[in-house]
């Protein structure tokens, strides 16, 4: 493994990875995200070995920028880090609608 690599691989660590299920309520036709922040793996639930899944709904306004955003579930040491993610997303163009994301919180392990 090279030493940029390895580098950009050790950067990763603690960061939360993105669950690509993203499924539609009330709508036939799925936007594509063109912008998606990761959350960060909050140091205090990495400290007490927290992981899981937080399910947001996500409004979507017509310019696709995130119009509102509500925890459906997950920790609550993680949900802060998922909400503040994902209102930073931006998402095509297109008829206002309501996704469902969810973000998987789990600790890189090194080998």
């Amino acid at each position: 493994m090279s030493r940029v690599t390895s580098r950009f691989l050790s950067s990763l660590m603690g960061v939360a990875v993105l669950s690509t299920s993203l499924v539609a309520i009330g709508a036939e036709v799925q936007r594509r995200a063109k912008i998606k922040i990761s959350p960060q793996y909050p140091e205090i639930a990495k400290r007490m070995n927290i992981v899981g899944s937080v399910k947001l709904e996500v409004q979507i306004a017509p310019n696709g920028t995130v119009k509102t955003v509500r925890p459906l579930g997950g920790h609550p040491l993680l949900i802060d880090s998922a909400v503040s993610a994902m209102k930073q997303w931006k998402y095509e163009a297109g008829d206002e609608g309501t996704e469902i994301v969810e973000f998987q919180f789990t600790p890189h392990q090194q080998h």
